[in-house]
C-alpha cells in the first residue's frame, strides 16, 4: 500500500511544483519539459534497461543454473548459514536461496552491478518460493532488498573513474570516504529491518560475523591506506574486481565439469529464463521510473535543496555541503540521475573540491532504493512492500549523514 501513495504522490508532487513555477516564475515550458520527461523514461525503461538486461540476465542465470549444477551454490549456503540462518531465520539451511543471495552482495561488493542484478533477481525468485503469500513481501525478502539498497561496496571502481576523467589529482581519495559511509548505511539497514522483524542481533554468532566483516573492511582500508601507492589503488581494484569474476565463472565450470554435468545444457536450461524476467520487470520499470521524472523534471529537487539551504543558514549550521545534495536527493530514485548530478557538481565545482568528492561519496553511499524496490519486487509480482522502502530509505538517509560527517573529517 505505501508503494501505491509514493507512486500517487510523485505525480501529484510534480503536478503541483510545476504549476506553482508557472505561476510565480512565468515558465510556460515547465509542463512540456514534465511531459516530454515522460516519455523519455518510458523509452529509457525498455530500450536502455529493460532490453539489455535481458541480455545479461540469459548469461548470468545460465551461468548460474551452471553453478547450481556444480554445488557451488550449495556450498556457499552451507559457508554462510550460521549468519544467514539469525537474520533470514524464515530461510532453511542450506536453501538456494543462500547462495543465490551471497553471489549478489559479494558481486555489489566489488562494483559489478552486471553481475550483481542476475545474482539478485534469482536470489528473490528463490526467496519467493518461500513466501506464503506471493502479492506480499516476505521478511526475508525485505531484510534482502534492504541490505541490497544500502548498496554496500568495497570498491567503487566506476567512480573513481569518473574522477580520472575529469582530471582528479587522486581519483582515489574518495575510496576510504565511500567504504565507511556505505557500511554505516548497511549497518542502519539491518538495524532498522531487525527491529522491524524482532531479530536478535546480540546473538553471538550475528556479533562475530558482524566484528569479523568489520575487521576485514578495516583490513582492506589499512592494505589500501598504508601499502599501497595511489596509483596502484585503481589498478589493483579494477584487477581484482574482474579477476575474481572470471575466477567464478572458471570454478562453475570446472566444478560442472567434475560432476560430469553437461555444461552446455545446464547453461541453456538456467538461460532461458533470462528474456522472461527482462519482459515481467517492464511494467514495473515504466511506471517507477516515469514518476520519478515527473519530480526530477518538475524542479522538486531543486526546491528541497534551496529549503535545506535556507533552513541551515537560519539554524547557524554549515551549508557548504548543500550543493552535493542534488546528487543524494536523487540516489534512491535514478542510478543514471544521480550519476549525470555527481559529475555536474564536479565539472561545476571541481574535482577536488569539497563539494565534487562529497557529491561522489554520496553516489557511493547507497543505492537506488525505489528502483530496485520497482526491479525485484516486480520480477516476482509482489505488489505489497510493506516496510521495505522506509528501511531502505533509513539506510540510504544513515549513509547520507555518515558521507557529510567524514567528508568533514577527510576533506574538511
Amino acid at each position: 500500500m505505501s508503494l501505491n501513495y509514493i507512486w500517487s504522490g510523485f505525480f501529484l508532487v510534480g503536478f503541483a511544483a510545476a504549476i506553482l513555477q508557472w505561476l510565480f516564475t512565468g515558465d510556460t515550458e515547465i509542463f512540456k519539459k514534465v511531459i516530454d520527461g515522460t516519455f523519455d523514461s518510458a523509452k529509457a525503461a525498455v530500450m536502455e534497461i529493460a532490453l539489455p538486461l535481458a541480455g545479461i540476465m540469459t548469461l548470468w542465470l545460465g551461468l548460474m543454473n551452471v553453478g547450481e549444477k556444480a554445488g557451488a551454490i550449495g556450498w556457499l549456503a552451507k559457508l554462510i548459514s550460521p549468519f544467514f540462518s539469525r537474520i533470514f531465520p524464515d530461510v532453511p539451511k542450506d536453501h538456494p536461496a543462500t547462495g543465490h543471495m551471497v553471489m549478489n552482495f559479494s558481486a555489489n561488493l566489488l562494483g559489478l552491478d552486471n553481475a550483481a542484478t542476475p545474482f539478485g533477481l534469482k536470489a528473490m525468485e528463490s526467496l519467493q518460493t518461500l513466501n506464503p503469500d506471493k502479492d506480499t513481501a516476505s521478511n526475508a525478502q525485505i531484510m534482502f532488498l534492504v541490505l541490497h539498497t544500502s548498496g554496500l561496496t568495497l570498491i567503487p571502481l566506476a567512480i573513481m573513474a569518473q574522477r580520472a576523467i575529469l582530471g582528479a589529482a587522486d581519483p582515489s581519495d574518495i575510496f576510504i570516504p565511500c567504504i565507511i559511509a556505505t557500511y554505516v548505511a548497511t549497518l542502519a539497514g539491518i538495524i532498522a529491518v531487525s527491529i522491524r522483524q524482532r531479530i536478535k542481533l546480540f546473538d553471538k554468532v550475528v556479533l562475530a560475523w558482524l566484528g569479523g566483516m568489520t575487521a576485514a573492511i578495516g583490513g582492506i582500508i589499512y592494505y589500501f591506506t598504508h601499502v599501497l601507492s595511489r596509483a596502484e589503488i585503481e589498478v589493483v581494484s579494477k584487477v581484482a574486481s574482474n579477476l575474481i569474476l572470471i575466477t567464478i565463472i572458471s570454478a562453475f565450470l570446472l566444478g560442472a565439469l567434475r560432476k560430469k554435468v553437461n555444461v552446455y545444457e545446464a547453461f541453456i536450461e538456467g538461460a532461458k529464463g533470462g528474456i522472461q524476467t527482462s519482459l515481467t520487470v517492464i511494467p514495473y520499470l515504466v511506471g517507477m521510473l516515469v514518476a520519478i521524472s515527473v519530480v526530477r523534471n518538475a524542479g522538486v529537487l531543486g526546491m528541497i535543496m534551496d529549503g535545506a539551504g535556507w533552513l541551515l543558514a537560519k539554524l547557524g549550521l554549515a551549508t557548504d555541503f548543500v550543493p552535493s545534495l542534488p546528487t543524494a536527493l536523487m540516489r534512491p530514485f535514478s542510478g543514471s540521475g544521480s550519476r549525470a548530478l555527481m559529475i555536474d557538481a564536479m565539472k561545476t565545482y571541481g574535482p577536488d573540491s569539497f563539494v565534487g568528492r562529497l557529491a561522489c561519496m554520496f553516489q557511493g553511499s547507497a543505492d537506488t532504493t525505489f528502483y530496485i524496490v520497482a526491479l525485484y519486487f516486480g520480477s516476482v509480482g509482489i505488489r505489497k512492500t510493506r516496510y521495505a522502502i522506509s528501511c531502505g530509505l533509513i539506510a540510504d538517509f544513515a549513509g547520507v549523514l555518515a558521507a557529510i560527517a567524514v567528508a568533514y573529517v577527510f576533506f574538511g
